[in-house]
């Protein structure tokens, strides 16, 4: 197990400090533009910089992964929430708290019982479907405030797109101009400076020109008050109908950030060569969110941009993450007077550019070169996520990839092989009528588990094989099980009946490459019983043979 802050020496210090820095810089004016997303004060976006920051650096296995609420879990908590409760309000914060810990709760689950699999039912297409709607909802709430108009940020998607559409006669064009310079210096230093921490030069600058030339008293607005003082411990207290009200977003939240994270973590070491640890990134993640929940924040995951900032920083450890909980603490107990002017058009800037990527436009145009039922998979979550929900979008992906899977597995690779066991041809694509591997015997290679999705497929597919070389030309079946990885019961009931079905037309089933671990299985289910298995295919093919020659040569000479 590796120690706290791993791969930390005297000689790497002053760079990883430095990454700590740029860290901080980035994380401030992103977190308070979440928080604003989120439907919650620019504190709450701080105070998860602090406790549930550095709680995870000092847990985690990966030395890379930033731990932060980002743009897709704000969307989430404010679409969850919002149907509950008025935001602003302190019913809301106190759910946003008791959403956070329930997710904790599900992390630290799926760590204790090894569940991080799960998330491996979000595959790519639904991930960015439902990020992409996530960020799409955000864009509109950011380009209003990035206009100087106001719209209901809580408000469904379309009805949002015609508020913003009807209030464009309202534009300030103070905001509008510090906007446009921002989105400039953001684009222009991501392409070309991406060492300097431009979103806070943005802040900076920004507030020096509200400052400088009253731009708040022509409709300009900024931030307002900041409370000062670090977090307290606290603890949401709701009707227990709350919070059960509040689990199935939570369980969403857990999800994505289990996906996505495992996946960052896990890139990062094997890129850089150090342990990962997927249980314990979980651990920690969990540890994270109940501390956000337990100190007046919203729920955490990874944040990918940050994490690869770090990485093109040299960053190795987990110190940058000190850095930034230890500075954003000294920020809120001296210098929130800093904050308080700084315009909200900048910070729509700031997360208008940041979410970006998140719309996915070139992995939808990548899916849909690569496969069309992948990018209708992607499509269909975006547009339920963008004009339902959420929930409903998760939901939907979920039924289309358990769709996506089964179609694609009831199609398994079926071969009969051909001229000895030297060729093969697919039973459902190419194989000639009447293909068989030697005379009399076919040798069949399925290449998937046989489970319900396929058994019948399978079995109508070997009958057809058997039906077209002739039923009283083929003696011997020869299963090659190397590939059959699991049986289930469905699958063992059309073997069983298949089976019968051989006995009738007298064919002889045997097995070739049972695997070891496979074969307990295979005879607790009933396939196998006294049937001769082989070791090789061409063993198998030469035994029935053989055997089926010596019971020609005896039956010619009885008569």
């Amino acid at each position: 197990m590796q120690p706290p802050l791993a791969g930390l020496t005297r000689r790497n210090f002053a760079r990883e400090f430095t990454a700590g820095i740029t860290l901080l810089a980035i994380a401030i004016p992103l977190n308070i533009g979440y928080a604003q997303i989120a439907g919650l004060p620019a504190t709450a976006g701080l105070y998860a910089l602090i406790v549930p920051t550095a709680i995870y650096a000092l847990v985690v296995s990966s030395r890379q992964l930033v731990v932060s609420p980002d743009a897709a879990a704000a969307a989430l908590v404010a679409s969850s929430i919002g149907g509950l409760a008025a935001a602003g309000s302190s019913t809301y914060m106190t759910m946003a708290l008791a959403q956070a810990i329930i997710s904790g709760v599900l992390f630290l689950l799926l760590a204790v019982f090894k569940l991080g699999f799960l998330a491996n039912f979000l595959s790519k297409p639904i991930l960015v479907g439902f990020v992409g709607g996530l960020a799409l909802n955000i864009m509109v709430s950011q380009i209003a405030k990035m206009l100087g108009v106001k719209i209901d940020s809580g408000a469904e998607f379309a009805d949002k797109v015609v508020q913003l559409f009807g209030a464009l006669d309202t534009v300030n064009p103070y905001s509008l101009g510090i906007s446009v310079v921002a989105v400039a210096i953001l684009l222009f230093g991501k392409r070309y400076l991406k060492a300097v921490p431009w979103a806070l030069v943005v802040m900076i600058l920004s507030t020096v020109v509200v400052l400088v030339f009253g731009l708040e008293k022509h409709g300009v607005s900024v931030l307002g008050e900041v409370p000062a003082g670090a977090p307290s411990l606290t603890w949401p207290v709701l009707p227990w109908t709350t919070w059960f009200q509040l689990i199935p977003s939570a369980i969403a939240l857990t999800l994505v950030t289990t996906a996505e994270g495992l996946l960052v973590s896990r890139s990062y070491s094997e890129k850089n060569g150090y342990p990962f640890d997927a249980n314990r990134d979980l651990f920690a993640f969990g540890l994270a969110n109940i501390a956000a929940g337990a100190q007046g924040s919203f729920a955490a995951g990874s944040s990918t941009s940050r994490t690869a900032a770090m990485d093109q920083s040299g960053s190795r450890t987990q110190l940058p993450s000190i850095v930034l909980a230890v500075g954003t603490l000294l920020l809120l107990v001296f210098g929130t007077a800093l904050l308080a002017d700084i315009p909200n058009p900048a910070i729509g800037a700031i997360i208008g550019v940041a979410i970006i990527p998140l719309l996915g436009i070139r992995e939808f145009i990548d899916m849909w070169r690569k496969d069309r039922n992948e990018f209708l998979i992607g499509a269909v979550c975006f547009a339920t996520t963008l004009f339902v929900g959420s929930i409903a979008g998760i939901l939907v992906a979920f039924v289309l990839a358990l769709v996506n899977l089964a179609q694609r597995a009831s199609r398994p690779a079926i071969d009969v092989l051909a001229d000895g066991g030297e060729g093969e041809a697919s039973l459902l694509e190419d194989a000639p009528q009447g293909t068989v591997t030697a005379p009399g015997v076919i040798v069949i290679r399925l290449a998937a588990p046989l489970f319900f999705a396929n058994a019948s497929v399978f079995t109508t597919a070997t009958k057809n094989a058997i039906i077209a070389a002739g039923v009283d030309s083929v003696h011997d079946l020869v299963m090659d099980m190397e590939a059959v990885t699991d049986v289930d019961i469905t699958g063992a009931e059309a073997f069983e009946n298949f089976s019968q079905w051989l006995e009738e037309n007298h064919v002889r089933l045997s097995f070739s490459r049972v695997r070891p671990q496979s074969a307990e299985r295979l005879k607790k289910l009933g396939i196998l019983h006294d049937q001769k298995i082989y070791p090789t295919n061409r063993e198998a093919v030469e035994a029935v043979s053989s055997a089926a020659s010596a019971s020609t040569a005896v039956d010619q000479k009885d008569h």
